[in-house]
């Protein structure tokens, strides 16, 4: 099979990393890019792409997907979706976004025919699966069950996923993300969106207000976060089509990728320590109880061993680092 690359959700700013990342990575030979999204994506230079603007909800737009002059893709990365806080103010536009879309995706005419290889897909998936009463450390073993429509969302497509692998249809790989900090850009509408906010606006001069605790001396501000940089998160994204399918377990293909845990408090000192008192002068609070709810039933301990032995990366130093290197790319603006 060639070695053309379908990324959906490919306008988005991790789709666009990844992109990027997986034509500098030197193991892809030949390498040809799908990008496809609900606007058209722009695609990296140096590299033979086919750029989509596709509803992926609608089946016939989907079958372009695997129909443009580069042909059948050997490898999917599954990267759209509906942000968590949006999931869950609008259920039938979330329910839509994750599982029907996945549904179309791997539809009958999409599953692997004869002794084809069979298409490598990748799914990015998320803490939010999590919920309820759980283990101080999350393993393999614990049991998923999801308190919010985007965590439903992402769980029934894993289901789908891991059926379709069971059933040699394709080579499911599930990625359980860590929340990504921090994020450039505007504000979204994720649940999460936040935890890089009090970060990014005061780097920039800009207020911003944490919907999590009303000031900083706020008890609240002890909530334990999963994160990740996205600079571990890319290499590890990339680092997951080459993994060889005999390393995931027969009943499972889900791997939660590595991450570290960091409190509210603990972003808002390392802020601190990087750009002084003047920045947390632009930070406001103003408590949110759906959003502390939803984020409050997110686990923030993992055991990152199965993820480390398959080769995947982990951020060392906590939040500073992240927040220095993100300063100095502000800076070099």
């Amino acid at each position: 099979m060639s070695n053309v690359v379908l990324i959906t959700g490919a306008a988005g700013w991790l789709g666009g990393l990844l992109a990027r990342a997986l034509k500098d990575d030197p193991r892809n030979i030949d390498l040809q890019l799908i990008l496809a999204e609900i606007v058209e994506p722009n695609a990296p230079e140096g590299v033979e792409s086919v750029t989509i603007k596709s509803d992926l909800t609608d089946e016939s737009q989907v079958e372009g997907l695997f129909t443009s002059r580069l042909g059948t893709p050997g490898t999917v990365y599954c990267l759209h979706g509906i942000m968590s806080r949006g999931a869950e103010d609008n259920f039938d536009l979330g329910l839509k976004a994750h599982l029907l879309s996945i549904r179309t995706l791997d539809s009958d005419y999409h599953r692997n025919e004869g002794d084809a290889p069979l298409v490598k897909f990748l799914f990015t998936s998320s803490l939010a699966v999590y919920g309820g009463p759980l283990p101080d450390v999350i393993t393999p073993a614990t049991i998923a069950t999801p308190e919010s429509s985007y965590g439903v969302g992402k769980l029934t497509s894993e289901l789908l996923i891991n059926e379709y692998t069971r059933r040699s249809f394709i080579d499911g790989r599930i990625l359980r993300l860590p929340t990504i900090v921090i994020r450039p850009g505007p504000p979204s509408p994720a649940t999460s969106a936040f935890i890089s906010g009090i970060i990014r606006e005061p780097l920039q001069g800009l207020s911003t207000t944490c919907p999590i605790g009303d000031s900083l001396d706020s008890p609240a501000l002890n909530l334990p976060l999963w994160l990740a940089s996205p600079q571990i998160t890319i290499i590890n994204l990339v680092h997951a089509m080459h993994v060889p399918a005999e390393r995931f377990p027969r009943h499972s293909r889900v791997v939660c990728l590595p991450g570290f845990t960091v409190t509210v408090r603990d972003e808002i000192s390392a802020l601190k320590n990087v750009a002084g008192k003047d920045a947390l002068a632009l930070l406001k609070f103003k408590d949110d109880p759906v959003n502390r709810r939803v984020v409050s039933s997110w686990p923030p301990r993992f055991d990152n061993s199965f993820a480390l032995d398959l080769g995947f990366l982990v951020d060392e130093g906590g939040m500073e680092p992240i927040i220095r290197r993100f300063h100095a790319s502000l800076q070099m603006r």
